[in-house]
């Protein structure tokens, strides 16, 4: 699949349990300001639009899943909330959060730049079970 996003997402920590049966990892992607999408969002003070944040998370969460987790698929964007934003030239620190088991996994990703947390994201996945 070709998506919208030039640059690569880079996973800094691969994913670890932790005391609550989560798996949590860590990607980071900088948003360069050759960005296809970036032109017109908007003319004059180019904002990374949210839809690309999610991306991130997606792409992130697909190059760090749990260990035991087979091939996954998005079923769905359970929740997406924007909280600052995302401009060009920015750092994105993704930290992924995995909950569920094989054939339903759930990834919570809060993304931040150096300012401020940027977006909380919830993905839900299918897949990862026995074949």
């Amino acid at each position: 699949m070709i998506g919208p996003l030039l640059a690569p997402v880079e996973v800094v920590r691969a994913p670890e349990v932790d005391g609550k049966g989560r798996f949590r990892a860590v990607a980071e992607v900088t948003v360069g300001a050759d960005e296809t999408v970036l032109p017109g969002h908007y003319p004059g003070f180019p904002i990374f639009p949210g839809v690309c944040v999610i991306e991130c998370v997606r792409l992130g969460a697909l190059q760090a899943p749990p260990p035991e987790a087979g091939p996954l698929a998005l079923v769905s964007v359970d929740t997406a909330r924007f909280l600052s934003p995302v401009f060009p030239g920015d750092r994105l620190r993704l930290d992924l959060t995995w909950s569920g088991g094989p054939g339903a996994w759930t990834c919570g990703g809060e993304v931040a730049t150096h300012r401020a947390v940027a977006a909380r994201v919830r993905l839900r996945f299918d897949g990862g079970g026995e074949a």
